[in-house]
């Protein structure tokens, strides 16, 4: 009996230590892509060009409107039940983690709706004004027209679209969340294991329609981002973290295209003084061996 014991201490204890490791290595990893800092790089650039504010200031009120309806709705109807049961699990930090949970559901909700309905193709055109801001016309006239000329206006340069957009708030991102929902009852760690998941969801979907523009096939994508997860589960947790932040959701939902695409104009570049990742062209020529 007492070796089947300590058989399973061994086990767990090998296991734990495999966890540990991976767990360095991924935050190694994204520590060295800097990827990180691209959704506050995001900020900064776009408070910094103002023509690029123009997708934003154009869906400004309609998705204000929103936001504060549907935070307001939460916090009416949603706070208190989960509160009462938080408390038990959480005691004396329950009021913080509920509030962490409730503005989690409130972007998640404004986050699918706001996509859906109202901001979709300003993100697009976000994404696309600082590809060309980037001197990365090249790709970006795969999935779209460029008007003739050198305007100073990056969004003014914007012609009709080619391909589709990003891709729409999808049931099973949806699901997913509702699945990770009971973590938040493990006090502190339950949350951050949260927001982490989330985070990793979120930046699997930030590079979308860099992927459309390189013309890459499902298989290619999935492997590229397996590849680098640990870098794209850092930009997703900041952005998440960021679009958490009540009422300015909407504008970090802005601020992080901005980041996701000077992101990708690096990588498109070849610049590995801002991120260590395989580069595309050296995925495609491994594709193509």
């Amino acid at each position: 009996m007492s070796s089947r014991i300590d058989k399973a201490k061994a086990d767990a204890k090998e296991v734990a230590v495999e966890d540990f490791n991976k767990a360095k290595e991924m935050a190694t990893q994204a520590a060295k892509s800097g990827a990180y800092l691209y959704p506050i790089k995001g900020i900064f650039y776009f408070l910094s060009h103002r023509t690029l504010w123009k997708p934003l200031l154009s869906k400004l009120a309609p998705t204000m409107t929103l936001s504060v309806g549907v935070i307001a709705f939460m916090f009416i109807f949603a706070y208190l039940p989960q509160l009462a049961v938080l408390v038990f699990v959480n005691g004396p930090l329950a009021a913080f983690t509920t509030i962490l949970l409730t503005l989690s559901e409130s972007s998640t909700l404004i986050t699918l709706l706001s996509r859906t309905f109202l901001i979709q193709d300003a993100l697009v055109d976000t994404f696309d004004g600082v590809l060309v801001a980037r001197k990365q016309t090249a790709i970006l006239s795969e999935g779209r027209q460029l008007k003739s000329g050198n305007f100073n206006d990056p969004i003014a340069k914007l012609g009709k679209l080619i391909k589709s957009p990003f891709e729409k708030f999808t049931p099973k991102a949806l699901i997913r969340y509702v699945m990770y929902l009971p973590l938040n009852f493990i006090p502190v760690v339950g949350t951050v294991i949260f927001v982490l998941l989330q985070g990793r969801t979120r930046g699997n979907s930030v590079h979308t329609r860099y992927f459309q523009l390189k013309k890459w096939t499902r298989p290619q994508i999935d492997e590229w981002l397996k590849e680098n997860a640990a870098p794209y589960t850092a930009f997703g947790t900041v952005a998440t973290l960021l679009e958490l932040v009540p009422v300015a959701s909407i504008l970090f939902s802005f601020t992080n295209t901005v980041g996701a695409a000077l992101w990708a104009a690096d990588i498109e570049s070849n610049n590995t003084q801002m991120t260590e990742m395989t580069t595309p062209k050296s995925h495609e020529a491994k594709k193509a061996e």
